[in-house]
């Protein structure tokens, strides 16, 4: 273990007493793992960020207990409630030993070595992801209540998982913080990778910048996703929006498609796509496929292709997250409804469009209304064929823990084209 982590501080030894409203104890027993300062009605003492926290119900019985973080309006991560429980290095190893049992069919099979270890708050671990790319696992920190307990954690993924090393990200919140002399990028445990880490997905090679790159490096929970675009990509024209690092490019090429055209704002994420296209070139349908990139806004870059008369066989959409808050669902769901109206002018009759979201604050209904409303609106008839949610790797685990939801279309008619 890396005398790095030496400069970490230790978890306060006295306990916080906290005492809370009825309805926020109504919602931790109902499984949220959030309790939010407001619902505090008196605390013992001070806390640092990773203190540990009971909470009492009103006959001062054991009720709740989690990670303190001050710095948060989610003053409490909650790890467990019901009966008192010991929080300490066995809790932990026994916790991401659940999290790994879960993902049994993904841990067992050597064509797939990317995936989601821990899942935040719905694996019970509040603030935390763990992402394996190969012989790397990479740690993000959603909150500074990790640091106290980043050892033990660390060392119990050691020895689950033996990785050759680990890595260390950070949230944006935990990042302006105090990080006692880490940095966003660091390697823990091992040798620095020196270059991107390569792993595997359903038995293609891809690469992923675990110290600059976007999340932990690459967007695991939409493999399933990319493997039904695989599954009817063949001789199709492809065009992949919000391409990012050309996940979905590279399974329709391996799916034997025709062509696959990226648009992205990010040139260093189209240039990682296309490496991840090379790597996959002893596959000959890769070697076939006709790859042709885009750098810029992709609104602007829909609206181009259009007036051009680009016509596509499957377009995918996967936008990045549109909604920060509540207040901003209005305006999200007005983006997805202008991106499908675009995208749908560049769908041949009989193709598809596969239409996603991340914004956990948009719902997979509101989200499908918007898409179908905009097709309606802009003349297009369409078949919805298939929605689909989360990976087995991204369990949904408390009542607003689900965030991911695509949709896919089949176009019957057009107004231009029918």
């Amino acid at each position: 273990m890396s005398g790095i982590l030496d400069r970490l501080p230790k978890v306060g030894e006295r306990r916080l007493a906290v005492r809370v409203t009825a309805d926020a104890l109504r919602q931790l027993r109902g499984g949220s793992p959030w309790l939010y300062d407001g619902s505090i009605t008196s605390v013992s003492h001070d806390g640092a960020p990773g203190d540990l926290a009971v909470v009492f119900d009103d006959r001062r019985k054991f009720a709740a207990i989690g990670l303190w973080d001050p710095t948060s309006p989610i003053r409490v991560k909650v790890l467990h409630v019901g009966a008192p429980a010991t929080i300490d290095g066995r809790w932990f190893r026994e916790r991401l030993s659940t999290s790994l049992d879960r993902r049994r069919a993904l841990t067992d099979d050597p064509d797939t070595t990317g995936y989601r270890c821990v899942h935040g708050e719905n694996d019970g671990l509040p603030g935390l992801v763990v992402d394996r790319y190969g012989s790397t696992l990479v740690v993000k920190l959603y909150t500074p209540a990790w640091f106290p307990h980043l050892r033990v954690v660390t060392e119990a993924l050691v020895e689950l998982l033996v990785p050759e090393r680990v890595v260390l990200r950070f949230g944006r919140s935990v990042e302006v913080g105090d990080t006692f002399g880490l940095a966003d990028g660091d390697t823990i445990v091992g040798p620095a990778p020196n270059q991107p880490v390569f792993f595997r997905e359903r038995g293609l090679t891809l690469e992923a910048d675990v110290v600059h790159g976007q999340k932990t490096g690459h967007f695991l929970d939409q493999r399933d996703n990319r493997a039904l675009v695989r599954g009817m990509a063949a001789g199709a024209d492809v065009l992949d929006v919000f391409a990012s690092t050309g996940g979905f490019s590279v399974s329709a090429a391996a799916g034997g498609a025709s062509s696959v055209h990226l648009i992205d704002q990010s040139e260093q994420a189209l240039a990682t796509a296309k490496r991840n296209l090379e790597h996959n070139h002893r596959i000959a349908e890769v070697r076939r496929c006709a790859v042709h990139t885009t750098t810029g806004d992709a609104f602007h870059v829909l609206a181009d292709l259009a007036r051009r008369g680009e016509q596509f066989d499957i377009v995918i959409v996967d936008p990045p997250s549109f909604a920060s808050n509540q207040a901003a669902v209005p305006r999200a769901l007005a983006a997805y409804a202008r991106l499908t109206r675009l995208a749908l002018a560049l769908v041949r009759r009989g193709g598809t469009l596969v239409s996603a979201s991340c914004s956990s604050r948009v719902t997979a209904d509101e989200f499908v209304e918007s898409v179908l409303g905009a097709a309606a609106s802009a003349g297009v008839e369409v078949v919805e064929t298939r929605r689909t949610g989360h990976a087995v790797d991204h369990p949904i685990g408390f009542e607003f823990g689900g965030y991911l939801k695509a949709v896919f279309l089949t176009v019957r008619s057009t107004p231009d084209r029918s």
